[in-house]
């Protein structure tokens, strides 16, 4: 039993939560990177990836391992990037800050499903064969220059007329629709 829920249970429901995390930070870095403004899918991204790696903490360990240290430089991640976005209202240098941090802590989330894949789906394992270790590094080290290219994409392409999210008319609710960042005529 983890928090009340028999492993199975939980190991359910962490999975679905990391998998959110997973969609709704790729949605929301493609949008960033493409000028969108996506503030309810980044709620979710950073709410979800967060719940992720606590949730992942509950699992029992007879010592600190890789996941432990992966958790904690996530759960540190991002605390910046919700400082940087909430609270700097990207300002200045928060915006860099903001978009390198929540690329690491989707990259975290995003590795970390590469591997359960590997291990949890027997067609995966039965395809990599022996090389399953040599097929997971290629598909993180793919995916962490996917992720350094959509943050180039975010950091460089933004609208000339770009203006903090906190500058703009936004409605209240988290979830609000997906607005397209004004350009200059």
């Amino acid at each position: 039993m983890i928090a009340g829920l028999p492993i199975d249970t939980f190991t359910s429901l962490h999975v679905i939560i990391s998998l959110i995390g997973v969609l709704s930070g790729i949605a929301a870095m493609v949008g960033m990177a493409a000028g969108l403004r996506v503030a309810g899918l980044t709620f979710v991204f950073l709410t979800t990836t967060l719940l992720t790696s606590l949730t992942g903490f509950l699992y029992p360990a007879n010592a600190v391992g890789i996941r432990h240290v992966i958790g904690v430089a996530s759960v540190a991640l991002l605390t910046l990037a919700a400082i940087a976005l909430y609270g700097a209202k990207l300002k200045g240098g928060w915006r860099p800050a903001y978009v390198v941090a929540a690329l690491c802590a989707l990259w975290f989330n995003t590795a970390a499903a590469v591997v359960q894949a590997f291990l949890k789906i027997p067609l995966l394992s039965e395809w990599a064969g022996e090389d399953t270790q040599a097929w997971i590094l290629t598909l993180e080290v793919g995916l962490g220059g996917v992720f350094v290219l959509v943050g180039a994409l975010a950091l460089c392409r933004r609208p000339a007329g770009y203006r903090p999210w906190a500058d703009q008319d936004r409605p209240t609710a988290p979830l609000d629709v997906v607005l397209r960042v004004p350009h200059p005529q």
